[in-house]
């Protein structure tokens, strides 16, 4: 079942489903603990 333009299609929207959930779970951290560290104002 890996042949097609729909399998290359759900292919990627997995991938960039787990980036995307990835990129919202890490960025919430990082800018706190850059907040945390380095003043911004």
């Amino acid at each position: 079942m890996d042949g097609g333009a729909y399998g290359g299609y759900t292919r990627w929207a997995i991938v960039f489903l787990i980036i995307f959930v990835l990129f919202l779970l890490l960025v919430p951290y990082g800018s706190r603990e850059v907040c945390q560290t380095v003043p911004v104002y």
